[in-house]
């Protein structure tokens, strides 16, 4: 135990770094963030002008005026001049960062510095916020300016800005507008903001008294398949109180008919498609927690009760170089997980070591002591985490490329950091099956485990492969707990949440075989997804339960069945 010590003085050194830094690290992270997200937004809105001339001028410069019908006038009269750039002032007056000072200028708040330029010339202007006031503006009023906002945002470079109006006008076009959409749309070569143009114009012509005007809307609507537009196609379908159907064309009514059809079908695919994949990103959380348990119980028979706790281990060291890196090189910030994940792989094989040299290599073929001990641990190792973290969940930062979403089809998204662990669980199992099957390591591995006193006689050191198997395990539980990091809340009873479900996973597939994992941890989260729409979440869990036991009594060796030696032993 004596060369041990320094690796845990080396351990305990790296989990009391945060306990010194984190007030200032969070804090500084919080401010990068912030300015990120500031950034982000001066790119999605203008706020403010390069200067306006001529009639748009004079129109602007009478919005200093707390007289809600003279605004009313003004936001009318820029509708119908529709100057793309009026959209600032526009966005300013909707934000209520519109303002006028004592000599009647127009200004504009900027959002992030708080500075005033002058909606008519553009420039910076000094002014004391107390001798601001703001146009008054009512609900009609707001009403009418998000559309013609929408309408002045088609015009821009950025296809965000442009997609952002399309979105509005899908949902709020004004019947004024038509003439000016159908200009727009033979202009548009995005493919998204082109299917929200035909939605908005759809939407108005179907309210023409021509009925090949109204056809051609419904056939728009099947084509894009738009479920926003399924109430108002219903309504085609309706009856008045004679009987009489609303829509007198016939044509209309079969095409609605289709087009419902047509929506409902793509709604029903892309209910599948989300459930699908969600369940997967589930199975891929599964996996990655049973996946080092795999390894611990299913190749070494060590009912290794801490292993909720060596994700948790994992998931804290990624906090702790997201707080290293946010002090020490916050221009590198956005790539501290990649660097958390050899970091937790360490930490955690360090600890796993520990426990195997310290405790668990007295107590092997006595899986009743294992269990006890290993149980003792997990709570050492939380109540460790407490007094060292406190009890309350930490906070973590994702970077801005594991954020957003990705959307696989219409109606179809799914968050970054899903798709990103699902990726990240088929890296860590093929980086598991390249050492078991391709590395020395994984085959004195394979031989001690299926048949120790003959791998002893040919000379391989079953201590060392013990030490090292138990390790390896740890390490792969770390980087569990790194992925976990990104989608659950970190905090001291992390791990308690994913015990049962790992030993569940690691039966099931098959206990010593990682392929089978890889199948049950997959299998039982895309059936959990969708049997919880249908019995409830807790019904669903009993019913799974349920499964697992009698497929069990019925394969008793799991999935896929361990050959060789161990297979028959069992």
């Amino acid at each position: 135990m004596r060369g041990l010590s320094w690796k845990g003085a080396i351990l305990l050194g790296l989990l009391m770094v945060p306990a010194v830094v984190v007030a200032d690290t969070d804090g500084m992270s919080a401010d990068e963030r912030a300015e990120k997200l500031a950034e982000q937004q001066k790119k999605q809105t203008q706020t403010r002008t390069e200067g306006l001339s001529g009639e748009a001028a004079s129109i602007v410069e009478r919005l200093a005026t707390d007289d809600w019908q003279a605004i009313n006038d003004v936001v009318e009269e820029l509708e119908a001049l529709a100057a793309p750039e009026t959209l600032p002032v526009l966005q300013a007056l909707s934000d209520r960062r519109l303002y006028f000072d004592e000599q009647g200028r127009v200004l504009i708040e900027d959002p992030a510095t708080g500075e005033y330029s002058d909606a008519i010339t553009g420039e910076t202007v000094e002014v004391a916020s107390e001798n601001l006031s703001q146009p008054t503006l009512t609900n009609a009023i707001r009403r009418g300016i998000r559309p013609l906002i929408g309408q002045l945002q088609l015009f821009s470079d950025d296809v965000a800005t442009r997609r952002a109006g399309a979105e509005e006008l899908a949902d709020r076009p004004r019947p004024e507008m038509l003439g000016r959409l159908k200009e727009l749309r033979a202009e548009e070569s995005n493919p998204e903001v082109l299917r929200l143009l035909n939605i908005a114009i759809a939407r108005l012509q179907l309210d023409a008294s021509d009925s090949e005007e109204r056809l051609e809307a419904v056939e728009v609507i099947a084509d894009v398949r738009s479920a926003r537009m399924k109430s108002e196609l219903e309504s085609l379908l309706e009856t008045d109180a004679q009987g009489d159907p609303v829509e007198p064309d016939a044509a209309v009514r079969e095409a609605a008919r289709d087009a419902i059809e047509a929506i409902e079908e793509r709604q029903s695919t892309a209910r599948f498609l989300s459930d699908l994949v969600y369940g997967l990103s589930m199975g891929s959380v599964l996996l990655l927690a049973a996946l080092g348990l795999a390894i611990i119980f299913g190749l070494m028979r060590v009912i290794n009760m801490a292993h909720g706790e060596l994700l948790m281990i994992g998931a804290y060291t990624t906090f702790i170089v997201q707080n290293l890196f946010a002090l020490m090189a916050p221009q590198w910030f956005s790539f501290y997980l990649l660097a958390a994940i050899p970091a937790a792989f360490v930490v955690t094989a360090l600890v796993g070591i520990l426990m195997e040299r310290g405790v668990i290599r007295f107590l092997y073929a006595r899986p009743l002591e294992t269990l006890l001990a290993t149980w003792g641990i997990s709570l050492i190792l939380m109540q460790t985490t407490r007094v060292i973290f406190g009890a309350q969940n930490v906070r973590m930062a994702s970077p801005e490329w594991f954020s957003g979403s990705v959307q696989l089809m219409q109606g179809v998204s799914l968050s970054t950091s899903r798709v990103g662990v699902i990726a990240f669980a088929f890296f860590v199992v093929a980086l598991v099956w390249f050492v078991m099957n391709r590395t020395r390591l994984g085959l004195e591995v394979r031989a001690v485990m299926q048949n120790r006193e003959m791998a002893a006689a040919l000379g391989v050191s079953a201590n060392r492969v013990d030490m090292w198997t138990f390790g390896a395990g740890a390490g792969v539980a770390g980087l569990g707990g790194v992925a976990l990091s990104q989608i659950v809340n970190v905090g001291p009873e992390l791990g308690q949440n994913y015990i049962v479900d790992s030993f569940m996973v690691v039966v099931l597939g098959g206990v010593g075989n990682i392929l089978g994992s890889v199948f049950s941890a997959l299998g039982l989260g895309v059936f959990s997804k969708f049997l919880e729409p249908v019995a409830g979440a807790v019904l669903a869990k009993i019913l799974l339960f349920v499964a697992i036991i009698v497929f069990i009594q019925w394969r008793p060796q799991g999935i896929f069945a361990l050959k060789g030696r161990a297979g028959d032993d069992d």
